[in-house]
């Protein structure tokens, strides 16, 4: 049995924001995650993408913006249990209890849920069976390990959208192949690919892919009927991913949508459980790391409080520290 301040369940940004800023505050904090690294989505999926619309960073790989997180929190030590998941949620003398996998139970102060969109799988290229691995990819840790290449990416939404610029200046071709006309990618991100020599390629759909050990050849049969080969060594399946929550959707917190509903101080319904991050769901919801940062804040702030309700909501700035 392990007693903690406040347990935070996810690495991502937000949940690492929110190691900070309890340390801050003078609060014990335990981070839970069932990824093996702290940094979320970002390690797990785009370590090496620029990040654009992080406060006072013009640019930020994803990779660097994690060390940073984790650099701010150090110095209040918070307990990191990774590759650990949060099974169960319930109650002692008032308190939460988290049931951990392998049957440990954390007992703690309040719990923050920052957990994303819970864990994530991608949406499958049907045409890839058999590729996986061998030239079809869902993700690129390391961007420059596909220079001089032919790449293919299939989607239309950001993540497709942010590869074909990341990408551009490294391969030896991108193509850029969607099934609609219209996209659902941040319209800048979508007129700079528009405007580089990225191939884009509307209506249209992967219906095979060739290659023996790996992949050589993809074609591409375009709303109509007409079939085009090309030649390509890479295949970005950029479809986007399907989110579960896990054991969370089963502690009885208010879902939207697999969203969990917070009001304006990030509590749940639940007693002692705070959400910040994209998983959370309120009125004029927008989800950006900048808001996490904000919203994890706001529930440590909170969270304090009813810890030890002698504590003000608002300590002071961090500036006004030592």
């Amino acid at each position: 049995m392990r007693e903690v301040d406040v347990a935070v369940i996810g690495a991502g940004p937000t949940g690492l924001f929110a190691a900070y800023y309890a340390g801050f505050r003078g609060l014990s904090v335990t981070v839970v995650d069932a990824l093996p690294e702290p940094g979320g989505q970002i390690t797990a999926m785009y370590p090496e993408k620029l990040i654009l619309d992080v406060a006072g960073f013009p640019a930020v790989k994803g990779r660097d913006l994690v060390a940073n997180l984790v650099a701010q929190a150090a110095p209040y030590h918070p307990d990191y249990l990774l590759g650990c998941r949060a099974e169960k949620l319930s109650y002692a003398d008032g308190r939460p209890v988290l049931g951990l996998a392998g049957g440990d139970q954390l007992h703690c102060g309040a719990v923050l849920v920052t957990g994303g969109l819970g864990s994530f799988s991608p949406r499958p290229l049907p045409v890839a069976e058999g590729f996986l691995g061998a030239g079809v990819v869902y993700f690129v840790p390391e961007p420059a390990a596909l220079a001089d290449r032919d790449v293919l990416i299939v989607g239309g939404g950001d993540s497709a959208f942010d590869w074909a610029a990341t990408l551009q200046p490294l391969a030896r071709s991108v193509t850029l192949v969607h099934r609609r006309e219209r996209f659902r990618a941040h319209a800048g991100t979508v007129a700079r690919v528009l405007a580089s020599p990225v191939r884009v390629i509307v209506n249209a759909e992967v219906t095979r892919l060739h290659g023996d050990a790996a992949v050589t050849a993809a074609e591409i049969t375009v709303r109509g009927g007409a079939v085009e080969a090309l030649p390509v060594d890479t295949v970005v399946a950029a479809l986007g991913f399907t989110a579960d929550l896990g054991p969370l959707a089963e502690w009885g917190l208010r879902l939207d949508r697999r969203h969990v509903v917070v009001d304006s101080a990030m509590a749940t319904n639940l007693p002692r459980v705070f959400a910040a991050g994209d998983i959370t769901e309120y009125p004029g919801k927008v989800r950006l790391i900048a808001t996490g940062f904000g919203e994890a804040a706001t529930a440590v702030n909170n969270a304090a409080v009813v810890i030890d309700p002698t504590a003000h909501l608002f300590p002071g700035h961090s500036s006004d520290a030592g």
